[in-house]
């Protein structure tokens, strides 16, 4: 069996990544305090990144969130499947886009974007922007972690 979800390919991207919060820890701070995303539109883009890149501490973590931020248990699983029908209007742009961004590998067609910073603005799509490098990271933490067990135990467990 071939170990499939999206892990670090290397050590540099790892310091990258958990250097990432240090240097936007201002930024990401005023994401919450200026309230920017809501909650519940926090989690929804966050679902959407972690069902593309299939980590499932993420998956669990951010599932208890979305419930505490009001989303529904069936939303919340149509999001893990890829379906994003049932979110609300204004957040749908986004949050297709965030699928699109973990597919793409965090490298999004330029139109894409484009079409975020039209429909949120630039601070909007700032943030949008830096919560998904933060579950991005996380995912593949997560994952990376799931490799590491699966590779010590010989394929019995992890992942």
């Amino acid at each position: 069996m071939k170990y499939r979800k999206r892990t670090y390919k290397n050590l540099r991207n790892v310091f990258s990544d958990l250097w990432f919060p240090i240097r936007n820890g201002s930024q990401l701070i005023q994401i919450n305090r200026k309230k920017l995303v809501s909650p519940a539109f926090r989690e929804r883009l966050m679902l959407a990144v972690t069902a593309v890149n299939g980590c499932r501490y993420c998956s669990y973590f951010h599932t208890k969130q979305a419930l505490k931020s009001g989303i529904t248990a069936e939303d919340i699983s149509n999001l893990l499947s890829g379906d994003v029908a049932n979110c609300p209007q204004y957040e749908a742009v986004a949050v297709i886009y965030a699928q699109h961004w973990a597919e793409s590998d965090a490298h999004p067609d330029p139109d894409a974007v484009k079409r975020l910073q039209q429909t949120y603005g630039p601070e909007k799509t700032e943030a949008i922007h830096l919560i998904l490098r933060m579950i991005r990271m996380g995912n593949l933490l997560g994952n990376s972690w799931d490799y590491l067990i699966y590779r010590l135990s010989f394929g019995r467990k992890g992942g």
